[in-house]
């Protein structure tokens, strides 16, 4: 069965001026400023789209490692993941890399057992598997 998720965007002028309003419509949660200065300069208390990608990907590889623990018959404690997206506009625009860390807290786990848990989750996660076409996706992961 198949769960759909929606948000919208409302945009008024041109990329390099114009303002956005994007909506999380199914949580409800809110509506957030999008602007192309926030996407390719600073942030200003503006979201953007690697932002959004960012704590999908952070949200959903935290999952999935969860799901892969409980299968080998580990909880985690704690698993601290963030995500960061790079958005290079040198040579078109394009989300270039993505760098995943983890810092997890998991009782019983071998470092081998840990391992293979922490790539299998990068590999398969929803997420993960949907931005395959960007270049590198690397995870840095730490037991402690």
């Amino acid at each position: 069965m198949a769960t759909t998720r929606s948000a919208s965007t409302v945009w008024s002028g041109d990329l390099a001026t114009g303002t956005g309003q994007t909506t999380f419509e199914t949580s409800g949660i809110g509506s957030f400023p999008v602007t192309w200065k926030a996407r390719a300069e600073s942030a200003e208390g503006k979201t953007s789209p690697e932002e959004l990608i960012a704590a999908a990907h952070a949200a959903c590889y935290s999952m999935a490692l969860s799901n892969i623990l409980k299968e080998a018959g580990f909880t985690a404690e704690r698993l601290e993941t963030r995500a960061e997206v790079d958005f290079d506009t040198s040579n078109g625009a394009k989300i270039s890399a993505i760098r995943l860390s983890l810092s997890a807290s998991i009782p019983g786990i071998s470092p081998e057992q840990f391992e293979q848990s922490t790539q299998a989750a990068k590999e398969g996660c929803p997420v993960s598997v949907a931005l395959a076409a960007v270049p590198s996706i690397t995870l840095d992961a730490v037991l402690v």
